[in-house]
């Protein structure tokens, strides 16, 4: 009878101690778990095809974490931060919209840089060869409006130049410039080298000396009370970073 009973106690313990490994691997396996988390990316429009590539790249290496990416104008985008869009990393076509969010901007640093550049048809059928030529009768135009980067950095060629031009609609952003072009809604419009090398055969490209004067820095920066400070001082770093400068280089982007 007592060896019985001893071998019942045994029994007990072996299944009490097997119950607490199975909690305690449990415990360990749910603490070991990535946080699902959301990285809210607010960038120029002109940085869409790119930063898509860094945020997947970005992903892979993150496990359980999904960025939220958001394309417009950079002012457009500045005015959405500034009215309390969850952002929590900001990236700028220009320095100016950059400055623009002021203290929201956290240790703001340039990641790359674009020149202008126009585009046309295929096969160039208005005959634009130069700055000047935007302004030829019967070429529609389309430009950027100023607040935004591109509309700026139009604006300082047709200062330098002395030529202003008379465009048939000022965009909110470059994006919306070349999908006017590559629509056949305008005969030229003037976006960055990078949009233009994006949109392939869909457009020929002009060029202008003018145009090598006016260089665009694009500046990157977390957003002051981000929701994930952390992750977003990692993505900018990924930006920064050999592999990221990499994809930027390989869409047409000028060095920092």
């Amino acid at each position: 009878m007592k060896k019985l009973l001893i071998g019942i106690g045994v029994s007990a313990l072996v299944v009490a101690a097997a119950g607490c490994s199975s909690s305690d691997d449990t415990a360990t396996t749910s603490s070991s778990a990535a946080p699902a988390t959301t990285l809210n990316v607010y960038a120029a429009a002109s940085l869409k095809k790119t930063f898509t590539a860094i945020a997947e790249e970005f992903e892979k290496s993150h496990p359980g974490v999904t960025v939220k990416p958001s394309f417009d104008g950079s002012s457009t985008l500045v005015t959405q931060i500034k009215q309390g869009a969850p952002a929590d990393v900001f990236a700028s076509a220009d320095e100016n919209n950059m400055t623009k969010l002021g203290d929201q901007a956290v240790d703001p640093k340039i990641f790359a840089t674009n020149t202008l550049v126009i585009v046309t048809a295929p096969g160039n059928p208005k005959g634009v060869n130069s700055f000047a030529d935007l302004n030829k009768p019967g070429v529609t135009t389309v430009v950027c409006a100023e607040p935004q980067p591109c509309g700026a950095a139009t604006a300082t060629v047709e200062k330098n130049t002395g030529i202003t031009l008379n465009p048939a609609s000022e965009e909110q952003s470059v994006t919306a410039v070349l999908t006017k072009v590559t629509a056949g809604q305008a005969d030229a419009g003037v976006v960055y080298v990078t949009d233009a090398k994006g949109a392939g055969d869909k457009v020929d490209t002009v060029t202008d000396p003018a145009f090598a004067a006016v260089v665009n820095k694009y500046p990157i920066a977390t957003v002051q009370g981000a929701a994930n400070e952390a992750v977003a001082k990692e993505f900018v770093d990924e930006v920064l970073s050999p592999a990221g400068q990499q994809v930027l280089a390989n869409a047409g982007f000028g060095k920092p």
